[in-house]
């Protein structure tokens, strides 16, 4: 592997990355008006995380739907930032962000802010066909808003990201290597086709033949059942529904379940 970002954190481990999904956030339809219970969510669900054994977070604003097509609003940033310093402050692990639906450039300032190592990009080279319309990738401009930073933040980015299709013509593979070498990903994600889905272990082989230099993680569908195979192509997994309450996305970690997958996982 290269040099890059996320290969420096984690050069020896493939590594089991917990999802944080952030209860509504103010100024979204589900907001409850409180901004405490936010945040004790989130510790909470962050320190379940680390103890069942996860190597690192992502905090994400996941119960904000619908989604902003492009930039969300500064209440979003404002709320994520505190989300991820509570967090940041309460586990010893590296934390990224995602800011959803695809403000990359959000998540890179959040991240500069709090200390974050990393950022999900669901879009980041090219083009989607979303719930939310039309997406195209912001690589340029969230590659040197990072460098006007100085911010050694990694860039994970999807590739065919899952709740979407791709424009005719655009392949996995070539969409892998233009978001590696074109696009300047620190790492690369293959998904199933929405939340809780599985992603195709085959898709995760084309992507790692098109690009052999690049780390792959798997970032949808992975449990208890399939960590063990996943990690044997992959190169990690970014699990969020599978280790909740009822495997249901957004239902809070159950601890029993998360424990029961990394004991899957490390065997």
């Amino acid at each position: 592997m290269t040099d890059r970002a996320w290969c420096r954190m984690w050069p020896n481990l493939r590594p089991l990355v917990g999802m944080v999904h952030l209860l509504p956030l103010p100024g979204a339809p589900g907001w409850d008006g409180s901004m405490r219970r936010v945040l004790d969510r989130a510790v909470a669900d962050a320190g379940a995380l680390v103890e069942a054994g996860f190597d690192a977070l992502v905090v994400e604003n996941y119960a904000d739907v619908p989604f902003h097509r492009g930039d969300v609003p500064a209440v979003t940033v404002a709320a994520l930032t505190a989300a991820v310093i509570a967090v940041r402050a309460a586990v010893p692990v590296p934390v990224g962000v995602n800011v959803l639906r695809n403000d990359a450039l959000a998540a890179i300032g959040i991240a500069a802010a709090t200390g974050a190592l990393f950022v999900r990009v669901n879009v980041h080279t090219g083009a989607m066909w979303t719930d939310q319309g039309l997406i195209e990738g912001r690589a340029a401009d969230t590659l040197r808003l990072r460098a006007a930073l100085g911010a050694d933040i990694a860039v994970l980015a999807d590739v065919h990201v899952k709740h979407a299709v791709p424009p005719p013509g655009s392949e996995l593979a070539p969409a892998a290597a233009d978001t590696w070498h074109r696009g300047l990903a620190d790492a690369l994600l293959v998904t199933g086709a929405g939340t809780g889905v599985a992603a195709s272990l085959e898709h995760v082989e084309q992507v790692r033949g098109a690009v052999p230099g690049a780390p792959v993680l798997v970032a949808s569908g992975v449990g208890a059942e399939t960590v063990r195979e996943t990690l044997a192509v992959a190169d990690g997994a970014i699990i969020g529904s599978s280790v909740m309450h009822g495997g249901v996305a957004g239902a809070g970690i159950d601890p029993r379940r998360a424990r029961a997958l990394v004991r899957a996982a490390r065997g």
